[in-house]
């Protein structure tokens, strides 16, 4: 009787063509999936005046933040339906259904009517779309790393996954620089009434491009192979996924601390204007997209655990004193050699950091568990991290508070990582 093992190694093995051919779908829909995801963070300050007109600035703004975190509490629920879908029927369906929610969501948002013409239904309606968003975001990160890793030849896990989690670096980069471009090329009172739509708008691209390029994929390898074979894994799933919940923290606080709330925080503490702002976050991206798939790479040849700890230790030691450079009063350039250095560091965790999470499990369950940890923290730690930030620093009046945030996450995510098994050469379950 053939155990899994023999089953995954009597699965036809994709040659390089069709591997990258795959890998390229899944990454072309990742990139405008977290572009419509993460525009709504780069006009939050706007979307506050609009959705939630307050004598209190902070208390508009933290309402804003708080309506973006709350569409991360919808992930958990999108990481176990569509997860579930993708270990059953497959994970080109699950894909296909994502990025058609997100698109439904995302131009949502860029057509309702402000607070100003239909009162309370104005962040009403924008909850709702927030709330779809987040379903699908939920389905969409599990679904598309199990994919990509799914399809790497075994020696190039890293490198292959880093694809994933460089797409949505990708998509966070086009999405500022569109948020950058609109503000460069658009008057203040233009933005403001009209103007921020825009990138909300660009979503519908969503619709034809995605699903044109997901819907000509093929299944995994692997997948294939291992619905003919239970696989009885030594380990119960949902310790997997309290496994794959503590190495997600600071990953997530990273991201939505240093690409998503950064430009909120350097126009309102750093002295920058909000283009300078969205400008510098863009440049900061740019080396994140960049240095991801080479760090990715790197950890195919050193393991995984020595850039993910490194990266956790970094964050734990400099961020202090990096947010205090920004703080200090210095121009623009330096605020962006400082954001370049974040983005190496979040590179740092992101380059190995889909494949190690995608070898924790099995293939038989793998996007359900893998969805479930993930999406649980990054709904708990990343989706309110602005919201934290800026909670933190009107209760303590210091700007500087929010590295304390970051800091946590690092020390809970290196407790985690260094429990866990090098995995880098050893084949998928």
């Amino acid at each position: 009787m053939n155990t899994t093992s023999d089953h995954f190694a009597e699965a036809d093995s994709p040659s390089h063509m069709e591997s990258w051919r795959a890998v390229s779908a899944a990454i072309a829909g990742n990139i405008l999936e977290w572009y419509d995801f993460a525009i709504y963070g780069y006009v939050a300050t706007i979307i506050a005046r609009n959705f939630f007109p307050s004598g209190d600035e902070v208390g508009a703004l933290l309402a804003t933040f708080a309506t973006f975190g709350i569409g991360f509490v919808a992930r958990p629920l999108g990481g176990i339906i569509i997860g579930r879908m993708g270990d059953t029927k497959g994970r080109k369906a699950a894909l296909l259904l994502t990025i058609f929610l997100m698109a439904i969501g995302t131009i949502g948002i860029g057509l309702i009517p402000t607070y100003s013409s239909i009162g309370l239904f104005a962040p009403l309606l924008l909850l709702i779309c927030r709330l779809m968003q987040g379903f699908a975001a939920g389905g969409e990160w599990g679904g598309a790393t199990a994919f990509i890793v799914e399809w790497a030849p075994q020696n190039r896990r890293g490198f292959f996954g880093s694809f994933q989690q460089a797409s949505v670096a990708g998509g966070l980069l086009i999405g500022s620089a569109v948020a950058a471009i609109c503000s460069t090329v658009l008057s203040g009172d233009q933005m403001e009434s009209w103007g921020w739509r825009i990138p909300f708008l660009l979503g519908i691209l969503l619709v034809p491009v995605g699903m044109y390029m997901r819907s000509d994929i093929e299944e995994t390898p692997i997948y294939r192979a291992a619905r003919n074979v239970v696989t009885a894994s030594e380990t119960p799933g949902w310790i997997l996924a309290a496994k794959a919940f503590g190495f997600t923290i600071l990953w997530t606080v990273s991201y939505y601390v240093i690409l998503y709330y950064m430009p909120t925080f350097t126009e309102k503490y750093a002295g920058l204007s909000r283009t300078s702002s969205l400008w510098s976050n863009t440049i900061g991206l740019v080396m994140l997209v960049v240095a991801i798939p080479l760090l990715g790479l790197l950890s195919d040849k050193i393991g995984r655990k020595p850039l993910l700890i490194g990266c956790c230790v970094a964050f734990a030691v400099l961020t202090y004193p990096l947010f205090s450079v920004m703080l200090s009063g210095v121009s623009l350039p330096t605020v962006i050699i400082v954001q370049l250095i974040f983005g190496l560091m979040i590179a740092m965790f992101s380059g190995p950091g889909p494949a190690a999470i995608a070898e924790i499990f099995p293939t038989s369950t793998r996007s359900t568990w893998m969805s479930t940890g993930y999406s649980l923290a990054t709904s708990i730690f990343g989706g309110f991290a602005p919201f934290i930030a800026t909670w933190l620093i009107s209760r303590t009046g210091s700007p500087i508070s929010p590295t304390y945030y970051l800091i946590a996450a690092a020390i809970a995510s290196v407790i985690v990582i260094a429990t866990l098994k090098e995995t880098a050469h050893s084949e998928l379950r």
